[in-house]
């Protein structure tokens, strides 16, 4: 027998006995929207599609603010989207604005809604950036065997694989996910660093692109080369550099390479550095105009 997914539509009339009262039972997400707002409808989208994942651990409650003028004003709602939860008949918390997946799902995982697979892909990760990549791969191997179903634990391996140079295992595993994970955007950014990764890797080494600018800081191919090493090493504040260095002295630099370089970080830092891609988006327009 399925589980009941709880997402409700919410008014004045219904308020107390589907938000109040049911938080002393499990806890209440109230999403306050618009819906000709398109981060409401984001927000919605996203909650209501984590309700079906965690069918009956919690409920997903929507207010229209049109619609509810008094319970806008009643919880002085002044922007939206605005995310309230309530827990034993009070509320815990509030969240004003747009939500990405992951914010939303370690909102969820403070109210006790997580899956297991999902906390050890936690823990693999700070053994990773710890330096104990072989206890971390341990780690998501045995969280897949918990949640075979659950295709993040396998992105997170595709991810160490890129980091220690495994580009070939990386690539074939990668290979073996659904097409829509391969779209979503976490797997537009794993494809990008794969991407970067293998022109890394056919790459004059760091040590080699660097004695050639420190004699000829215009080798453009050098710096180009040398920022591909630093995106794949995550030193994006560099890799930025060195590619507005070619942008500003040499813009037609292999038909502009060194532009559509710029988007493509800006795209891949934009789900979890949006403040960074907006950067890079406004040096570039300002170098346009």
């Amino acid at each position: 027998m399925s589980k009941e997914i709880f997402v409700f539509e919410i008014n004045q009339k219904n308020f107390d006995q589907t938000v109040l009262l049911n938080s002393h039972k499990i806890p209440v997400f109230v999403e306050f929207m618009g819906v000709w707002s398109g981060p409401c409808m984001v927000v919605d989208n996203l909650f209501s599609g984590l309700a079906k994942e965690f069918a009956e651990q919690f409920i997903f409650a929507k207010v229209d603010i049109d619609e509810q003028p008094e319970l806008r004003k009643a919880h002085n709602v002044e922007s939206v989207p605005t995310l309230m939860v309530f827990k034993d008949g009070k509320l815990a918390r509030t969240e004003i604005g747009e939500l990405n997946e992951n914010e939303a799902r370690n909102i969820l995982k403070d109210f006790g809604v997580f899956h297991e697979a999902d906390l050890m892909r936690e823990q693999a990760r700070e053994k990773h950036l710890a330096g104990d990549t072989p206890a971390a791969i341990l780690q998501l191997t045995e969280a897949i065997k918990v949640d075979p179903t659950n295709v993040r634990v396998a992105m997170d391996m595709v991810q160490i694989f890129i980091d220690i140079g495994e580009l070939e295992q990386a690539k074939g595993l990668f290979s073996r996910f659904p097409e829509s994970t391969r779209n979503s955007a976490e797997g537009k950014t794993l494809n990008g660093q794969l991407t970067l990764a293998a022109y890394a890797a056919k790459a004059d080494s760091l040590e080699i692109l660097q004695s050639r600018l420190a004699a000829n800081p215009n080798d453009f191919d050098a710096r180009f080369d040398l920022a591909i090493h630093q995106i794949a090493l995550y030193q994006y504040a560099k890799a930025i550099d060195n590619l507005f260095y070619i942008q500003k002295e040499e813009c037609e630099y292999k038909e502009g390479a060194a532009k559509e370089m710029l988007i493509t970080i800006s795209n891949v830092l934009a789900p979890e550095n949006s403040e960074l891609a907006q950067e890079i988006r406004r040096k570039l327009a300002n170098l346009a105009s």
